[in-house]
């Protein structure tokens, strides 16, 4: 494997498109010699969307725990909100709220690549919650929201941007959203 060639698959969300910070996004990971091998704009689909998250109970039930735990944490009734009190019918509830919001808007994909890329655009991008996000990453600079609110408003939490996890996870994603197609572009930046 050639560290410096590795690839990232990354998404700009529906409230990084609506809040004019695509340029500001893809800037923060070009300033930090990282580039910008494929990009493409579009408006997903439901089918597309939901075949990008995972369907697994295990998965769904985990979503439910985390929206579980930050009502435990906040002192706060699930019946209240919800409904309901079981995992897996939140979690199934939370996936909803996150196919609804990746489809309000049209999105960004784009393939980053350079010196360990996967963990380099996480660190760049700053924990999955905007509130505990540091200053100095995309979310912790241009996100207030928060898994509490985002309950509370029955929606998902608007992180503006998506970064893969994994190699494995980005090679993936890579495939799912880009196919085929010959859109992965190879090209010297004048750094290179």
């Amino acid at each position: 494997m050639d560290f410096k060639k590795e690839k990232t698959f990354v998404m700009i969300k529906p409230d990084g498109v609506k809040k004019g910070l695509i340029g500001e996004i893809i800037g923060r990971f070009e300033q930090r010699d990282l580039k910008v091998v494929a990009l493409e704009m579009f408006q997903p689909t439901t089918e597309q969307i939901d075949e990008h998250y995972p369907k697994e109970e295990a998965w769904i039930r985990r979503l439910g725990q985390k929206t579980l735990s930050t009502y435990e944490k906040y002192g706060l009734d699930p019946m209240n909100d919800l409904g309901t009190a079981d995992d897996l019918a939140i979690g199934q509830m939370v996936r909803k709220w996150v196919i609804d919001y990746m489809t309000s808007a049209p999105l960004v994909r784009l393939v980053v690549e350079g010196v360990h890329a996967v963990d380099m655009v996480r660190k760049i991008c700053g924990v999955t919650l905007p509130n505990l996000a540091d200053a100095g990453t995309i979310r912790g600079d241009y996100s207030v929201d928060s898994p509490a609110v985002a309950n509370m408003e029955k929606r998902a939490v608007m992180n503006l941007v998506h970064a893969s996890e994994t190699a494995a996870e980005a090679e993936h994603e890579i495939g799912h959203w880009f196919g085929s197609r010959e859109v992965i572009f190879d090209y010297k930046r004048f750094t290179d």
